[in-house]
């Protein structure tokens, strides 16, 4: 029997761990081809041996999301070898140092909002035609609770956050009439990541949800569908 992603082409950023690791995994195990990229090789590699061992299929592609130009050749690549994108996971964020708003480090402010804002922006002007050309095209951007309801000390990440959800809304308004291209902005909620430890050393990590729970809840979102512009949070 096929399964209900069979064909579909996706590709997932962040892919090397946490929940895009986790994302990537479920995609493949509902049939879809997996791109998977993240800036570190090793975690890729760890992520596409353990698709292929669960008879899925993906490719790496090691790439800093930062360097625009790397995004552009990657599209140009899939354009090649496929000829269009049906999925785009934007997992990709970095937390940044949580302190008050005048403490704020420019030059690492300059650099987060460049991966969380900057590099979806380059991922949406580079994979746009060939999201166009696939015949049902999803996108689904990562964010965060505090992008909506700002926390003290959590400026930095919250504003690149809120910013992402503009982004991802107003490019949902943009091909709303245009063609089957729905955007979703999921937030993951409290999850068992590196990200999550950092953020709040001192938590016990048993009581939090797996990775897993978020990829196979953005599997089953892609496979039930959405309506574009869609908020939803992972319980």
């Amino acid at each position: 029997m096929p399964q209900p992603l069979t064909d579909r082409i996706a590709l997932v950023t962040g892919a090397s761990r946490g929940i895009g690791a986790a994302t990537a995994s479920a995609l493949a195990a509902e049939g879809a081809h997996v791109i998977l990229v993240a800036r570190t090789s090793g975690g890729l590699e760890e992520t596409e041996e353990a698709i292929h061992a669960a008879g899925g299929s993906a490719t790496i592609a090691p790439l800093d999301l930062i360097d625009g130009d790397s995004i552009g050749r990657l599209a140009a690549a899939i354009g090649e070898r496929w000829g269009r994108l049906d999925i785009l996971v934007m997992g990709a964020a970095m937390l940044g140092t949580l302190t008050s708003v005048p403490q704020i480090d420019q030059k690492e402010f300059s650099r987060l909002l460049t991966l969380n804002v900057g590099a979806p922006q380059a991922l949406l002007a580079a994979f746009d035609p060939l999201l166009r050309a696939a015949e049902h095209a999803r996108v689904v951007a990562l964010t965060s609770s505090v992008g909506a309801a700002p926390r003290a000390y959590w400026g930095a990440y919250g504003a690149s956050k809120a910013a992402l959800e503009t982004l991802m809304r107003a490019y949902a308004a943009e091909m709303a009439n245009l063609r089957d291209l729905r955007v979703a902005i999921v937030d993951p909620g409290a999850t068992r990541t590196a990200m999550r430890a950092q953020a709040f050393p001192g938590e016990d990590p048993a009581g939090l949800k797996p990775p897993e729970a978020v990829g196979q809840a953005i599997a089953r979102l892609l496979i039930d569908d959405f309506e574009t512009g869609a908020s939803i949070r992972v319980g």
